[in-house]
C-alpha cells in the first residue's frame, strides 16, 4: 500500500512537472511571436517593392490594393491578433512571394533536406567528438593530443564558407571527383532508383563535411575539457585508490559527470538546424531551409519569416526540453522533466 501511495505520488508530481514545463515554453514561444513580429516590421522595406518600386508601371494605386491584399494597411497589433488567430489553427497563412503558396507547404518542401543533412552532421560530430575528446583528456599531452589541438585551433579559425570553396575547387573542379551545386544531377530522371540514392549522396557529401568540420572543431574540445576538470575530482581520485580498472574508472564515473555540459552544448544546438544551413546552402545551391528563409527576408516576405521563426523558437525549446531528458539519462540525481537534484 505504502509503495502504491509512493508511486503514485511519484507519477503526479512528473505529470505536475510536464505541464508547468509545457505552459511556460507557450509562453515563452508567444513572446519570441510578439518580439519577433513587431520586430521584422521595423526593418526598411515592404513585401510590395517587388512588384511596384521595381515596376515602372505600377503606380500608388496599385501599392495600396497590394497592401490592402495581405492586411498590411491595418494597425500592426490587428495584423499581429490576426495572425496569432491563424497560429492557433495551424494556418501560417500564404507566402507573400509571387507564388502566394502556403507558408507550410514551402517548409514541409524544404524541411526534409535542411534536418537530414544538419542531423547526419551532428551524429558524425558526436561519434568522433566525445571519443576523441576522451581519449585526449586521458593521455593530457601526448602527441594525440598535441596533435588535435593543432587540428581544433585550424577548424576554429578556418570560416565555413572559406572551406567550402577551397573543397568545390579541389574536389569538384580540379579533380571532379564531386558535384559542386544543386541536389540532384541533370540526368537524375533518367536514373534507377538506388543510382538516384547514389547522386543525390554524392552531391551531399561536401556539404556534409563542412557541417561535420565545423561542429567536431568545439565540441571536441569541449569534452576535452570537461573530462580534464572531472578527473581531478575527489572522487575520481577515491575511485583509482580503491583499485578500480581505468576503463571503470573513466567510462562509468567520468564519463557520465563530463557529458552534462555537453548534453547543454548539444541542446543549443538544434536551433542551428536552420540558422546555420543559410550559408552552406545558398554556396551548393541546395533547396533547403536555409536558402527559404534567406529568400523570404530578402523579399521581406512576412508570413514566411514568422513561419521560419516559430520552426526555430520550437527547435530552441525543443532543445532545452531534450537537455533536460538527457540530463536525467545521464545522472540519475537529476529528475528529467524537473532539473532538480535531490
Amino acid at each position: 500500500m505504502r509503495n502504491k501511495v509512493f508511486f503514485r505520488g511519484r507519477f503526479l508530481n512528473i505529470v505536475l512537472r510536464i505541464l508547468k514545463k509545457t505552459l511556460w515554453m507557450t509562453l515563452v514561444l508567444m513572446g519570441i511571436t510578439v518580439i519577433s513580429f513587431f520586430v521584422i516590421h521595423l526593418a526598411p522595406g515592404s513585401p510590395t517593392d517587388t512588384e511596384t518600386t521595381l515596376n515602372p508601371l505600377a503606380g500608388e494605386a496599385a501599392r495600396r490594393q497590394l497592401e490592402a491584399l495581405y492586411g498590411l494597411d491595418r494597425p500592426l497589433h490587428a495584423q499581429y491578433l490576426d495572425w496569432v488567430v491563424r497560429l492557433l489553427h495551424f494556418d501560417f497563412g500564404n507566402s507573400m512571394s509571387a507564388d502566394a503558396r502556403p507558408v507550410l507547404t514551402k517548409i514541409a518542401e524544404r524541411l526534409p533536406l535542411t534536418v537530414g543533412v544538419n542531423l547526419l552532421s551532428l551524429a558524425l560530430v558526436l561519434v568522433i567528438a566525445i571519443p576523441l575528446g576522451i581519449v585526449t583528456a586521458c593521455r593530457q599531452n601526448s602527441l594525440l593530443d598535441r596533435a588535435t589541438t593543432v587540428f581544433v585551433f585550424l577548424g576554429f579559425a578556418m570560416p565555413s564558407f572559406w572551406l567550402a570553396l577551397l573543397l568545390m575547387l579541389f574536389c569538384g573542379i580540379e579533380h571532379q571527383w564531386l558535384p559542386v551545386s544543386g541536389l540532384t544531377s541533370l540526368n537524375f530522371s533518367e536514373l534507377g532508383f538506388w543510382e538516384q540514392c547514389a547522386d543525390v549522396a554524392q552531391h551531399l557529401i561536401l556539404p556534409v563535411i563542412i557541417y561535420t568540420v565545423g561542429g567536431l572543431a568545439g565540441m571536441s574540445r569541449y569534452m576535452r575539457a570537461c573530462m580534464l576538470e572531472v578527473l581531478h575530482q575527489d572522487y575520481i581520485l577515491t575511485a583509482k585508490a580503491k583499485g578500480l580498472p581505468r576503463h571503470v574508472v573513466i567510462v562509468r564515473h567520468a564519463v557520465r559527470n563530463a557529458l552534462l555540459p555537453v548534453i547543454t552544448l548539444l541542446g543549443l544546438s538544434i536551433p542551428g538546424l536552420i540558422g546555420g544551413s543559410v550559408i552552406i546552402e545558398s554556396i551548393f545551391a541546395l533547396p533547403g531551409l536555409g536558402q527559404l528563409f534567406y529568400a523570404a527576408v530578402m523579399a521581406r516576405d512576412y508570413t514566411m519569416i514568422m513561419g521560419n521563426l516559430v520552426l526555430g523558437a520550437v527547435l530552441t525549446l525543443a532543445g532545452n526540453l531534450l537537455a533536460d531528458i538527457c540530463y536525467g539519462l545521464a545522472d540519475p540525481r537529476i529528475r528529467s522533466f524537473g532539473g532538480e537534484c535531490e
